[in-house]
């Protein structure tokens, strides 16, 4: 019983421990006061794009609006070293072109 009761704050501590180590990243990788709201940030929304980032695949139309949507938000991404690598390959940049979106320089 004692080591169900120590999984389970082991388990909630862990998520916790998530969940605040991903706040404190968004809010340091934030753009400030004139930049992207941290709610609308979701680098998840751009896995759409990794056909298109990796091999000679067109992008697809969910990959170009989710690429606008996080539009705002490519500087706070590319300041982070994990998403850097993928968003300032050369296939980014033919996906970027080929949906309109400008990458940004920051």
């Amino acid at each position: 019983m004692a080591s169900t009761t120590m999984v389970r704050c082991l388990a909630l501590f862990a998520v916790a421990a998530v969940m605040i180590a991903t706040v404190a990243a968004a809010a340091e990788g934030s753009a400030g006061v004139n930049g992207p709201s941290l709610q609308a940030c979701n680098p998840s929304q751009l896995s759409s794009c990794l056909p298109a980032i990796s091999t000679s695949a067109p992008p697809t139309g969910q990959c170009c609006g989710n690429l606008r949507q996080q539009g705002p938000c490519l500087c706070v991404y590319l300041k982070n070293p994990n998403f850097r690598q993928y968003l300032s390959s050369p296939g980014a940049r033919k996906v970027a072109s080929a949906c309109g979106v400008p990458l940004p320089r920051c």
